[in-house]
């Protein structure tokens, strides 16, 4: 089979699916991650929030660069292939006036798409859907969380349900899952769910590809031990990774 995995930005895949990935890799199936919010910032300055990150990533301007190498280091540690993307992470974009940065805070990030940006769904849900090999299975974020980059990536998918007789499955954003109990039950009802059972070596190529996203571990924990502590513990809690099925795509 082959497997293309959408993912909001560089490190959503890795930190959700690593271990499923692995083990289609070892089953001999084919896996691609493909990163939509994966572009160089645009000319101008950047926001204080935005900033504010790259002094934490400690990566400066060159962020964006640094995190696409990381990627190819987490898909290289699970055994998949890369795409990225063009468009930048949403703490970059902005308006007309290059100052006008429309995600400029923590609230903002966690809000709606921005009004100007809704031509983005049309275009790359049709970017995506001429790219799609015959047959694929497409895995996709549930958006849990409500991240605007997420939620742009689950109505691209959606509109592509709407279209395409594809195969299409949905992981759990991790680690937004961890808070947002009710809000899966809800996004998933009339879905099923499939848990893939993942092998002790799974689960260490699934720590390996999330430590390879180094700029971006202390986003969620102080150090790479208590990540992997995590990570052994979301899994056993699940029995392995879940990906659901709608069961009722709204097809035209």
């Amino acid at each position: 089979m082959h497997w293309i995995y959408l993912s909001p930005h560089l490190d959503d895949v890795a930190l959700s699916c690593g271990g499923l990935i692995w083990e289609q890799a070892q089953a001999g199936n084919s896996a691609e991650i493909w990163t939509v919010c994966a572009g160089d910032p645009p000319p101008g300055p950047l926001s204080p929030f935005a900033e504010s990150l790259l002094a934490r990533w400690q990566t400066g301007l060159a962020a964006s660069a640094l995190r696409r190498q990381e990627d190819l280091l987490a898909c290289r540690a699970i055994g998949a292939s890369a795409v990225h993307f063009p468009v930048p992470d949403c703490i970059y974009r902005a308006g007309s006036s290059a100052s006008n940065h429309w995600y400029a805070s923590e609230q903002a990030i966690f809000g709606d798409l921005h009004p100007e940006e809704a031509h983005l769904v049309d275009s790359l849900s049709q970017e995506i859907a001429s790219r799609l090999p015959v047959g694929a299975s497409l895995v996709a974020p549930l958006a849990l969380g409500g991240h605007v980059d997420h939620r742009l990536v689950r109505q691209v998918v959606e509109r592509l349900e709407s279209h395409h007789r594809l195969l299409f499955w949905f992981y759990a954003d991790y680690p937004y899952v961890l808070r947002a109990a009710a809000e899966l039950s809800t996004v998933t009802n009339g879905f099923q769910r499939t848990i893939f059972p993942i092998s002790p070596a799974g689960l260490s190529a699934w720590e390996a590809a999330i430590a390879a996203h180094a700029s971006q571990v202390s986003t969620f924990w102080p150090d790479l031990a208590a990540m992997q502590a995590a990570i052994q513990a979301y899994c056993l809690q699940a029995g392995g990774i879940p990906l659901w099925q709608n069961q009722n795509p709204n097809r035209a």
